[in-house]
């Protein structure tokens, strides 16, 4: 007997992860990866329809400035892995006319990018999504994506944790706060109803409901206004994935969404206490600010077979499956379990990585939606028609209005 509809309290959010044909470097190889198809339409409008009919509250696409490498620093020169992608951004302005509900996030690489010109690709995305867009903000600290700019230089670095990669991620997060900071003032500097589209007088806008932001900081000076008119939603909906204190503080300070990658109840609950210390820090406790977990997972009818197709995958790499994240392999009822589990320790929501896209996406979307419906855990409709209306995050006011 099915349980009751769940409360807004109790639900839990849930949005995947894409990312090529999965996040198992091997998992082109699987019999339903499509890689013939992977860079094609087609293939992501099926990926995103297929979340949303799991009603998934959202779903991230990763992207890039130079070809996936096996090591997170520096490029590799193998042969045997999917190399290449198209550009995230796009891919969502492609698939958002033929979606309805679901909120698309793509990644975009803000070291090398201009906040003006990302303020308004994802500004055009909420109004080609009708209010469904957000933005995964990313930096890069490898030298062969700096070089294909030319406009700065970036040390080899051989690990995160060394003091020189410390030094250069720290400066290249706070350069990430000023980029979201001006994307976010960019975003307001029309006015909701800036507009007159009065063809009887011939007044199409109202030139004093245009801003300049006038951001002058460190890295950036930006007069504004955007050239795009506010977006549906005001403020798109702006996350980041956090690791250690650094990007802590910028989830804390900037975002709307955290992704944060605990092994367990216990990691998760340290974590997701530094985030709420480091946004009470920044003065914003009492905003809204969510903060998900992050896991890679190969999902089966019997753990045995899930632990199998992951051995398999990992004899066609050639060495064992390594992640940032927690690494879940079983079944869909075991995995809401753990989620049920993590949930406890303070985490608002999850993001999924399919392992193999093909397989792992339809075992989430038909699978664990509804064990977790079964258990009053997850929604049965979609309840709202934007991004933030379905994470419960209110249309925010515009800062330049009177």
């Amino acid at each position: 007997m099915p349980s009751a509809p769940a409360s807004p309290d109790s639900r839990l959010r849930l949005a995947v992860a894409l990312d090529g044909t999965g996040w198992h470097p091997a998992s082109w190889r699987d019999p339903a990866a499509r890689p013939d198809e992977l860079f094609t339409a087609a293939y992501w409008a099926d990926q995103v329809a297929e979340a949303e009919a799991g009603l998934l509250d959202f779903v991230t696409i990763e992207d890039g400035l130079a070809p996936q490498s096996a090591h997170p620093l520096q490029p590799d020169d193998r042969t045997d892995q999917v190399r290449g992608r198209l550009d995230a951004v796009l891919i969502a302005a492609r698939v958002a006319p033929l979606t309805h509900h679901i909120g698309l996030v793509p990644t975009v690489v803000v070291t090398h990018t201009e906040p003006f010109h990302i303020s308004k690709a994802i500004a055009t995305l909420d109004y080609v999504s009708t209010g469904r867009a957000g933005v995964r903000v990313r930096i890069s600290g490898r030298p062969d994506e700096a070089a294909h700019f030319g406009r700065r230089v970036i040390a080899p670095i051989d690990a995160y944790d060394s003091p020189a990669a410390q030094e250069t991620v720290t400066g290249l997060l706070e350069e990430t706060a000023d980029y979201v900071e001006v994307i976010r003032r960019l975003w307001d500097s029309w006015e909701d109803d800036a507009e007159i589209r009065d063809a009887a007088t011939g007044r199409f806008i109202d030139r004093e409901k245009l801003h300049y932001i006038d951001f002058e900081g460190r890295h950036f000076s930006v007069k504004g206004p955007s050239i795009t008119p506010r977006p549906p939603q005001g403020q798109p909906l702006v996350t980041a994935l956090a690791h250690q204190t650094g990007p802590y503080r910028l989830v804390a300070r900037q975002a709307d969404v955290g992704y944060v990658t605990p092994y367990d109840a216990a990691d998760a609950r340290v974590m997701v206490a530094e985030v709420r210390a480091e946004q009470d820090a920044a003065g914003r406790a009492e905003k809204p600010l969510h903060v998900f977990g992050d896991l890679v997972v190969f999902l089966d009818d019997t753990t045995a077979g899930a632990t199998a197709r992951r051995g398999r995958l990992d004899e066609l790499a050639g060495e064992p499956y390594t992640s940032d994240a927690r690494v879940f392999t079983g079944t869909v009822a075991q995995l809401a379990d753990l989620l049920e589990e993590l949930a406890g320790s303070g985490l608002t929501g999850f993001r999924l990585r399919p392992a193999v896209t093909g397989h792992d996406l339809p075992r989430i979307s038909r699978d664990l939606v509804p064990e977790l419906q079964r258990r009053g855990r997850f929604r049965t409709a979609y309840e709202a028609r934007t991004l933030r209306g379905l994470l419960g995050l209110d249309r925010p006011a515009n800062r330049y209005a009177a």
